[in-house]
């Protein structure tokens, strides 16, 4: 009686654990590959997506994540809809004081910026008079906007890293800036005709996984233990390996 007692008391306590695991809705961007991009299956993938994976399962969390874009990814987190967004966000003190709350940096990464394929430009002075394609709200436009008086460019905003591809094959734009390792992972692997621009990329600056909301802060706990832990046994170093080779 007693070991039936005690199995049925061990079923209770596994229920409530479950019961009481929390389930967090995340949102990401919709192509910012290889950081999250939908594959020829049509699941999402990536390597933020595989690190938040490996972090709930540490953690043990549950979460579901959406890919809505990154304005309305930052939209939904601050109305309440989502608890917090990864989608290679860098870690800013501008960000900080705007309402944004980060975890510890999960990567590295600089910006520079890409031509067309045989392009004539070989650096920032070679954009004088043209039109330079960026994303909205990102690093990258932060670089292009505080190069462009000098070499007396002009600075075009677009959704996504596609769009602003798109803009420089097609000739609507000279150039454009982008997170270096999301720029080299598209040539490659769509065999677009682009190229990076030597000596052109910044410092960098580290990615994290964000917040909107003091409320939130034990989600952001979780990612940071998470984030050591992963780290501390490999996985992460895996993740990063699988997508990027480094």
């Amino acid at each position: 009686m007693k070991r039936i007692f005690l199995a049925l008391l061990a079923v209770c306590v596994l229920l409530a654990s479950c019961a009481f695991a929390e389930d967090y809705a995340i949102a990401t961007d919709t192509a910012f590959r290889p950081f999250e991009f939908v594959d020829e299956t049509g699941k999402l993938v990536g390597i933020d997506v595989d690190i938040l994976t490996a972090v709930a399962q540490d953690q043990g969390f549950t979460f579901t994540i959406e890919p809505l874009g990154w304005d309305a990814s930052i939209a939904a987190c601050q109305a309440g809809q989502k608890d917090g967004m990864i989608a290679g966000a860098s870690i800013t003190e501008e960000r900080k004081q705007s309402g944004w709350i980060f975890s510890d940096g999960y990567y590295n990464a600089t910006q520079s910026m890409a031509v067309a394929q045989g392009s004539t430009i070989t650096g920032f002075d070679g954009l004088k008079g043209k039109n330079v394609a960026v994303k909205f709200g990102t690093m990258s436009k932060n670089y292009a906007d505080s190069l462009s008086e000098q070499y007396g460019f002009t600075v075009m905003t677009f959704e996504s890293s596609p769009d602003i591809y798109q803009a420089v094959i097609g000739g609507q734009c000279a150039a454009c800036f982008d997170d270096t390792p999301i720029m080299a992972d598209y040539i490659k692997v769509n065999g677009v005709p682009l190229q990076l621009v030597d000596g052109t990329a910044n410092e960098g600056a580290d990615y994290g996984f964000a917040v909107f909301s003091p409320d939130k802060q034990e989600l952001v706990d979780k990612f940071n233990a998470g984030l050591a832990n992963i780290k501390a046994n490999g996985t992460y170093d895996e993740i990063i390996a699988k997508y990027l080779g480094e």
